[in-house]
């Protein structure tokens, strides 16, 4: 099978990883890739914003499969383009993809079909938005409806907080992104990522994860796209999933399909567990950037029938095995993250693939010869262990081997799981 991937982010990165081990696999292109990316594919210069560039690339190229990686391709409908021209697509229409592309979308669907999910308003305007926020009171969350890069949302435990955040969007800060607020109840519990493919008739269950949005330790500091993660998440206990997909998953994607936008693809949940059980923060609509290292670590099973099943409505007829051993990446990010940062600063050196670890690409670039790194979140330092405690150790160990004087990383990720297996057994 000839592939093509779109992307260019540790994502990517871990998903071409992945899919060249496959022997089904005969070629992999990806677009535009990373250097990373180089080691499993072969880079095209293909503009993927421009539809009829890919489809005609992909005509040329006699490509049997696409897989989308990023979420901005998938809300601007690349995938439809892609499935019209007779090309088997991983990655859901343009209309399914609203449930990331916007808040609100979601938080209506959550209502319509008694999704549990947090209480919210919706709003086009920033005083209604501040007079609702002054009758509900603090803690409470503001989110801009669309993509902004997983930056759009403020916890705000002051009333000052919330309202400073409404200014923000509808001044701007989030582009066409903040021109409609959603404001929502606070949940309090313990985060945790759940990953489920489905074609729009049967849902398959991946695993989980869990993510430290906040750039600083001990969860402080601005949000981020995510300074790392691990897998299994504990709090995912084997009913805590069997309850997200009842009460959660299976009432989507039933509900897509009634809707009009059956849903092909992944579905990544961001879950609030409470006391009353799993509640849904947000739908995102792709692989998380960086849960997807870790899950693809784990994942035992041959990962490119398992996409093309979702993508062609046969996923009953396909199964996904796991390591048991935990895995958890470090993000390596440039000083500065997420304000501003310097650019294309070089790094001098990045550890080779073990057998129980990888360093993943996510902002790099090759510049005159030099590898060099070009985003915010820079590399992914990847580690398998037995417990989350080891991975976590392993990780760290192989991020001090990165050569970058422009790096920094959290100290703490996995802090929860870790204090968890302090105390006892390791659970789910």
């Amino acid at each position: 099978m000839k592939v093509l991937l779109i992307g260019s982010g540790g994502r990517e990165h871990a998903l071409a990883w992945k899919i060249a081990q496959s022997p089904r696999l005969t070629q992999l292109f990806a677009a535009p890739g990373n250097p990373g990316i180089a080691d499993h594919a072969t880079l095209v210069d293909v503009n993927v914003e421009d539809h009829a560039a890919v489809i005609a690339f992909c005509q040329e190229n006699d490509i049997d499969f696409v897989v989308v990686g990023p979420e901005a391709p998938l809300v601007a409908g690349l995938a439809d383009d892609l499935r019209s021209a007779g090309i088997a697509t991983f990655g859901p229409s343009a209309a399914a993809a609203q449930l990331e592309g916007s808040k609100g979308f979601t938080k209506d669907l959550c209502a319509r079909y008694d999704i549990p999910t947090g209480a919210y308003q919706r709003f086009k305007s920033a005083e209604p938005a501040k007079q609702y926020v002054r009758e509900q009171g603090a803690p409470i969350v503001i989110k801009a409806d669309g993509l902004a890069a997983g930056k759009g949302v403020t916890v705000a435990m002051t009333e000052a907080n919330a309202l400073s955040a409404i200014d923000d969007c509808f001044d701007g800060a989030f582009g066409a992104a903040g021109a409609e607020v959603v404001v929502e109840a606070f949940l309090d519990g313990e985060e945790a990522s759940f990953f489920c493919l489905s074609d729009g008739k049967t849902a398959l269950a991946l695993a989980t994860a869990q993510d430290h949005k906040r750039v600083g330790d001990g969860d402080t500091g601005p949000n981020t796209g995510g300074m790392g993660a691990y897998s299994p998440a504990p709090v995912m206990t084997p009913a805590m999933v069997e309850r997200t997909m009842r009460e959660i998953i299976e009432p989507t994607m039933h509900g897509m399909a009634k809707d009009g936008h059956p849903f092909s693809g992944v579905f990544f949940a961001g879950l609030m567990i409470t006391a009353k059980g799993p509640e849904l923060i947000e739908y995102n609509v792709r692989f998380g950037d960086p849960e997807c290292q870790v899950l693809m670590m784990r994942l035992k099973s041959d990962l490119l029938p398992i996409l093309h099943a979702t993508a062609t409505g046969t996923l009953d007829q396909v199964s996904a095995q796991w390591r048991d051993d935990a895995a958890l990446t470090v993000v390596l990010a440039s000083k500065g993250y997420p304000a501003s940062y310097d650019k294309n600063t070089p790094i001098a050196h990045v550890p080779t693939e073990r057998a129980d670890a990888k360093v993943f690409h996510a902002g790099t670039a090759i510049k005159d010869g030099q590898l060099v790194a070009t985003g915010g979140r820079v590399l992914n330092v990847t580690a398998f262990g037995k417990t989350v405690t080891e991975a976590r150790d392993r990780a760290y160990a192989l991020a001090t081997e990165v050569k970058w004087d422009n790096g920094f990383s959290r100290s703490d990720i996995g802090w929860q799981a870790v204090a968890r297996e302090k105390d006892g057994p390791a659970k789910g």
